[in-house]
């Protein structure tokens, strides 16, 4: 058989290049004769920079950016090769991410989107790329991206004729806006927003009622930022010519995906479709016996542009069966087998042993797997 894997990361345990090694090697302890090919996804979040640079042939690059909280971190962002000239991918986590900040600091009201800007900004003095793509997904932050647009030299200011300070409850005091030097900065570049969420800016399903809480923000905190996003939306209507307040996607990564829009004239795209077209997922899905796909938790998410939603789709498209594997599950998909790691190991295991569980899971499958294969074509080059 040929089997392809592709899952996502097991967010806390393993890295998505870390899962589809562990599933390739569960699979040939049973099965050594088969062809099993390894294709690590994303969606938009952590790991698509890895995803993209490795699957398009780039490198990447490290610059001292300013954290969700001011504080220095060194980031990376990618350049690869692009049809007309360089590409630069920008994964926001990396400069603006939750993961950078313990529980107790955890923010959104003070959190900033800045590093984002610094790293977009380091890229376009150093590699002058024709398009760069900011992967938006595992953010700290909830401030629409004013701190992006401020790095890359807009003047958000106040009714005194002051800047606005960093985070989601400082938007409140926004009364004008001025991007002239932002747009000489990034004058002849395209932008992509990487998503895998398509919320709105503001209300019920906004930036702030749906991420807030795991940011940090309390229910007073959540009122507060769903009402500066509003009113930030409002000023950029005003003041840019560009309405974000019920695109779908702009609510990603704490109203990001609106920033960009506003500002940079970014294209929201799903984050899953981008990385399947760079790895060239869907021929190599079509020349498979079966797909392996997964991630930690599979919940109803999953099943809206997330990876497995992404690989399951190029599956069913070609006709070749799915297995999903997950850490635990509490959805059932359609049409494609499902195994979870706590409900075959429990709870402690899949947490603190996932790599050898997850192998182990990838092993009973095979074992239960058909011996002839049910259809597929000439395996695709590996990337």
């Amino acid at each position: 058989m040929r089997v392809l894997v592709a899952p996502d990361k097991f967010r806390g345990t393993l890295t998505a290049a870390e899962a589809a090694e562990a599933i390739a090697s569960g699979w040939r302890r049973v099965r050594p004769g088969d062809e099993v090919e390894r294709v690590p996804m994303a969606d938009g979040g952590e790991g698509t920079l890895e995803a993209l640079v490795s699957a398009l042939g780039g490198e990447l690059r490290t610059v001292t950016v300013s954290g969700p909280l001011g504080d220095p971190v060194v980031a990376a962002y990618g350049v690869v090769p692009g049809a007309r000239g360089p590409v630069a991918v920008i994964e926001m986590a990396r400069a603006s991410g939750l993961a950078l900040l313990a529980p107790e600091r955890r923010d959104p009201t003070r959190t900033t989107t800045r590093g984002t800007g610094e790293l977009i900004r380091a890229a376009l003095e150093r590699d002058r790329p024709s398009q760069v793509l900011v992967c938006i997904g595992g953010s700290a932050t909830n401030d629409g991206g004013a701190g992006m647009a401020q790095a890359l030299g807009a003047r958000l200011l106040d009714g005194e004729g002051r800047e606005i300070g960093p985070g989601g409850a400082a938007l409140l005091s926004l009364a004008r806006v001025d991007a002239t030097e932002l747009v000489r900065l990034v004058r002849g570049v395209r932008f992509v927003a990487v998503t895998d969420v398509d919320n709105p800016l503001v209300g019920p399903s906004g930036a702030a009622a749906v991420y807030g809480p795991q940011k940090g923000a309390s229910p007073e905190d959540v009122v507060l930022l769903d009402r500066a996003l509003a009113h930030y939306a409002a000023v950029l209507h005003r003041d840019l010519g560009i309405d974000v307040r019920e695109l779908p996607g702009a609510g990603a990564a704490g109203g990001l995906g609106a920033g960009l829009v506003a500002f940079l004239g970014a294209h929201l795209r799903r984050g899953v479709e981008v990385v399947m077209e760079a790895v060239g997922l869907r021929a190599r899905v079509a020349a498979a016996d079966l797909v392996i796909t997964g991630e930690g938790s599979l919940d109803a998410q999953s099943l809206r542009g997330k990876v497995v939603a992404g690989v399951l789709d190029a599956a069913r498209e070609a006709g070749v069966p799915a297995v999903v594997l997950c850490g635990r599950a509490s959805v059932e998909v359609p049409g494609a087998r499902v195994a979870s790691l706590v409900e075959r190991f429990g709870e402690e295991r899949a947490m603190t042993d996932a790599r050898a569980a997850l192998a182990d899971l990838a092993a009973e499958v095979a074992a239960a797997a058909p011996v002839r294969p049910a259809g597929g074509g000439v395996p695709p080059s590996a990337s």
